[in-house]
């Protein structure tokens, strides 16, 4: 998209935040940013949504099996039954992109 930067929030970028800002050191920063990642991730697993306040709520959904077209062939196939998961931000959030919080 023009106009907007990409900012990729690497792992080491995240528990070099936690060290800076709550003065934990290097191993236990990591193992605070691993430990919530995988509640997360073990909870989307379990079909559980998961809410993070004041940025927003991750949703499992469930999506049936459709037809699809393969683009490379032409030919129809089957994409089958599957569950993904989507984001929605929290208005706090919605505020601060958009300037007014």
């Amino acid at each position: 998209m023009v106009g907007y930067e990409t900012a990729v929030i690497s792992f080491i970028k995240s528990w070099a935040h936690v060290t800076k800002v709550i003065a934990f050191s290097k191993a236990r920063s990591t193992q605070l940013v691993e430990s919530i990642l995988e509640f997360v991730k073990a909870s989307l697993e379990s079909g559980e949504d998961v809410m993070l306040s004041r940025f927003g709520k991750f949703s499992v959904n469930k999506k049936d099996a459709r037809r699809g077209r393969n683009p490379a062939t032409g030919d129809d196939i089957t994409l089958g039954a599957r569950r993904v998961v989507t984001f929605r931000c929290s208005p706090v959030l919605k505020g601060k992109m958009n300037g007014k919080i």
